[in-house]
């Protein structure tokens, strides 16, 4: 197998892929685990109902009452819209109880390595273990059940950014146009800035200018919706009501779980839950005095503009909107810090995949290592 490289800040290269040590865990381990991601993705789509219920867009700073609407209305008619695959990072020291730090449920990568590249380690390396990881069969089989809700005799584009320097949502996007062709699906490759706007007809266009009629995107919503083709983007939004051209994947409803807005919708409903984190959104409260906080923008990737703040200091309130969540350190095992990524598929727990960073954040240069089940 070729790895990918990695360019660290002091300029060395390092293997995004990493099978200089792999973890190991109990099944019991394991099925608890699977058992908190099924909860946790059940209490999401419960704050989403809330947030919808009581119209709070404004604290996912969602000022636009039109964009509000359509979100809403994809959420009514979210059993209309395909929906395939999130991440949810945990905290989780194999000791006390695994923590949600964040969903990641409109853009998640480290999707292939996940599914086929750790598989194909454990059957060579070992052979006669296992591991939790049924990422791939589970995204065959979504694609077939929602097969029904694509437009008929439409193929289904899948689209990234030629701005990915790294490829990594090159990989993503192949590998998920890979599972939906053994599904039976048609499907066409694009680049996000190759959609164009036929005025004519009033459609998003591929370069064959064939109308893109369903299209699954590895685009944040928020570039979408406020990118030069933003309002024809949300003229045309395919809500499953038959009044859109453009049936987008992932369906809008999911801005509400990929914001990190959610985490203090989580905590306000469900206080004390043995895997959340105390979360905040108007500052970090009794957290500055005590245990500290990470301070996370409602929006971003890969741990952009993240700070950590350590306990008994002065609070600081960041003036862009943020989300102030208690500070958990990550684990740390021969000096790396591990981040679990739980991966759903339909809302089902589907497998796991970690990264290890040097940093106490997880950022673009972490690596990914392997794991089996004892």
């Amino acid at each position: 197998m070729i790895y990918p490289l990695t360019r660290q800040p002091d300029g060395s290269l390092r293997p995004y892929w990493d099978e200089s040590a792999y973890y190991s865990f109990g099944l019991g381990e394991i099925e608890a685990l699977e058992e908190t991601v099924a909860e946790l993705h059940e209490m999401c789509l419960a704050a989403a109902a809330h947030i919808v219920a009581r119209d709070r867009f404004a604290d996912l700073g969602i000022t636009d009452a039109r964009l509000a609407a359509l979100i809403a209305e994809s959420w009514r008619r979210r059993s209309e819209l395909p929906s395939v695959y999130g991440r949810f990072d945990l905290r989780y020291d194999g000791r006390g109880p695994a923590k949600m730090l964040e969903y990641n449920a409109d853009t998640p990568t480290s999707l292939v390595e996940a599914a086929s590249a750790q598989w194909f380690w454990m059957e060579d390396c070992f052979p006669d273990a296992d591991q939790w990881n049924s990422l791939h069969e589970r995204l065959v089989d979504a694609w077939k059940r929602q097969a029904p809700l694509l437009p008929p005799g439409a193929p289904l584009h899948f689209a990234h950014s030629a701005a990915d320097e790294l490829g990594e949502d090159l990989m993503t996007v192949a590998y998920l146009r890979e599972t939906a062709e053994q599904a039976g699906l048609t499907t066409r490759a694009i680049t996000v800035e190759n959609i164009g706007w036929d005025r004519m007809s009033g459609r998003f266009v591929d370069e064959r200018y064939g109308f893109v009629r369903a299209c699954f995107k590895l685009y944040p919503w928020e570039w979408l919706t406020t990118d030069r083709f933003g309002p024809q983007a949300l003229d045309t939004l395919d809500n499953g009501g038959g009044t859109g051209s453009t049936l987008w994947i992932e369906p809008a409803w999911k801005m509400l779980l990929s914001n990190k807005a959610l985490l203090a919708v989580l905590w306000e409903l469900f206080p004390g839950h043995p895997n959340l984190l105390p979360s905040y959104l108007d500052g970090p409260r009794e957290l500055a005095a005590g245990p500290g906080y990470a301070a996370k923008p409602l929006l971003g990737r890969e741990g952009a503009g993240v700070t950590l703040h350590e306990g008994g200091a002065e609070p600081v309130v960041r003036d862009e909107p943020c989300c102030y969540q208690e500070l958990a350190p990550l684990p740390g095992f021969d000096g790396n810090r591990v981040v679990l990524g739980a991966w759903v598929v339909e809302g089902e727990p589907a497998g796991l995949g970690i990264r290890e960073s040097a940093g106490p954040i997880t950022d673009e240069y972490a690596r990914f290592l392997p794991h089996v089940i004892r």
